[in-house]
């Protein structure tokens, strides 16, 4: 038994089917009137705009008329009639509410116009015409802005890889802020890079969770699958750690890295260069946090030949230890090579163990490491050695 839902309403009269193709013009007129007095957007839209949504109008109008010539109307049909060969530019010229409202409307014409104009013995059969085409209708224009929706998707998705990938190279500032604002990003401050393994998930279904998290944090998003590497782009950030700890669930197996906070997406760059240096360095370091910021692996960076930690370790630890004398880079030197023991420290220097505990706490207060913590001595003990190199290597 045919499903009373989706079966073909009864044929209208011929007398009836006349009546309606005489007023069809009548009908037409009077939709568009009523858009004009009901709905206030489309009273402000350009006349090339006005008169594109009253072809739509037309279309469906004639197609109503039409159906009944043909009871086995499908939405295949009510899209090619109503919204012709490019329906995808129905969705640039107004929102899916105010297609709705525009379909809405039409059908409520109609609906109070139409009855009127057939015979009574029609009356039952134009009803089930009326209901059956305004199906056809919603279904057709749903699949127009779903399809509208997939294309603008892909094209957001290409659009971002490019983004990415012009960030982490650090192309032209000119041309990040342009791709930018294409693709509708707003955080121009507190951007910061994270980079880790990929999950191995379906893709698709992972960035939409991601991006929803982001979201929630009220940050933008760029989003980066390379081979077995997930980096991410995140901006409009205030808080760093809380981003990166609601971030990190979404990576793979392995460490996760943060990169240093900079100013703006142009900026993103030097975040980007530390962070995956960091990640390439983080084997030597399996028990590192997760996540991990890049400064926290600087030794490990620098062994494996990053120019910019070892920059960092010279220049931020090592020049201000020197630059306060020589007590102090003696007795890290010292610390470290007794086996972080005060009082074998003391006994090599000849100090008393206060005097040590003194010097290593100004050692802290100068560089932000302490070296009563084994994993940050072992970063000044680094920086050391590496400012000693660098202090050697340069003449004078």
């Amino acid at each position: 038994m045919a499903d009373p839902r989706t079966a073909a309403p009864r044929p209208l009269s011929p007398e009836a089917h006349a009546r309606l193709r005489s007023h069809l013009g009548a009908v037409n007129t009077a939709v568009l009137q009523r858009l004009d007095a009901t709905l206030p957007w489309y009273r402000q839209l350009t006349p090339d705009e006005r008169s594109a949504l009253g072809l739509v109008a037309q279309r469906a109008l004639q197609g109503f008329v039409a159906s009944f010539e043909r009871p086995t109307t499908t939405t295949g049909h009510v899209l090619r009639d109503v919204f012709g060969q490019s329906p995808t530019e129905l969705t640039r010229a107004i929102s899916l509410q105010r297609a709705l409202q525009l379909i809405r409307t039409m059908v409520d014409v109609v609906e109070s116009t139409v009855p009127d104009l057939v015979p009574d013995r029609d009356q039952n059969s134009l009803r089930e015409h009326i209901l059956h085409y305004s199906r056809e209708i919603a279904f057709a224009l749903a699949d127009v802005y779903a399809r509208a929706a997939e294309i603008r998707g892909a094209m957001d998705s290409r659009l971002e890889a490019v983004l990415l990938d012009a960030v982490l190279r650090g192309h032209d500032a000119d041309e990040i802020r342009h791709r930018a604002t294409a693709l509708g990003w707003r955080g121009d401050h507190g951007v910061v890079v994270m980079a880790g393994a990929a999950p191995g998930e379906d893709g698709p279904g992972f960035v939409r969770g991601l991006r929803r998290a982001a979201a929630r944090l009220e940050c933008d998003l760029l989003v980066g699958v390379q081979a077995e590497r997930l980096v991410l782009v995140a901006g409009s950030v205030t808080d760093p750690s809380g981003v990166a700890e609601a971030l990190t669930p979404w990576f793979g197996e392995g460490p996760v890295i943060v990169g240093p906070v900079v100013e703006s997406l142009v900026d993103a760059h030097v975040s980007a260069r530390h962070a995956l240096a960091a990640l390439s360095a983080a084997p030597a370091h399996p028990r590192a946090a997760r996540p991990t910021p890049s400064a926290d692996l600087l030794p490990e960076r620098a062994l494996a030949g990053d120019p910019s930690a070892r920059e960092a370790l010279v220049e931020d630890v090592y020049t201000p230890l020197a630059e306060a004398g020589t007590a102090l880079l003696e007795t890290v030197d010292a610390f470290c090579c007794r086996g972080h023991s005060l009082e074998g420290t003391a006994r090599e220097l000849f100090i008393h163990a206060n005097t040590v505990r003194y010097r290593l706490r100004r050692v802290a207060e100068i560089t932000g490491w302490d070296p009563l913590q084994p994993r940050e001595a072992y970063v000044l003990q680094t920086a050391v050695a590496l400012g000693r190199l660098s202090a050697a290597r340069t003449p004078g």
